[in-house]
């Protein structure tokens, strides 16, 4: 997949959050839970609890923006819930997120048509 922006950082919110939330709530659980400034140009995802749904937020330089994702089918594959509010991904580990691997590139999710 090819990035919409080029991240210094990026930070996986390991706990799963309210998806009613928007870029200020968002926001806050970057600032308060993982005490990290959002103004740096880093991506910061954040998961539903059924891990179907993904948010990825981030500063553009001109404003705060939100890129959402929803599985058809499927769920992400997260790590699991441990002592650690957030963990820090590679672009590498990000490309693989997205595509359906886990973060250490395990088994892709696989798609067929369904007569179209």
């Amino acid at each position: 997949m090819k990035m919409f922006v080029e991240p210094d950082d990026i930070y996986l919110h390991v706990l799963p959050v309210d998806f009613r939330k928007s870029i200020n709530g968002l926001l806050a659980i970057v600032e308060s839970e993982l005490e990290l400034n959002a103004f740096t140009g880093a991506l910061f995802l954040f998961s539903n609890k059924k891990r179907d749904k993904l948010k990825v937020l981030y500063w553009d330089k001109t404003g705060f923006a939100l890129w959402y994702k929803r599985l058809e089918k499927h769920t992400f594959k997260w790590p699991k819930e441990h002592e650690l509010s957030h963990i820090h991904l590679s672009e590498q580990q990000l490309e693989w997120l997205l595509s359906g691997f886990d973060v250490i590139g395990h088994q892709p999710l696989r798609y067929t048509t369904s007569g179209l």
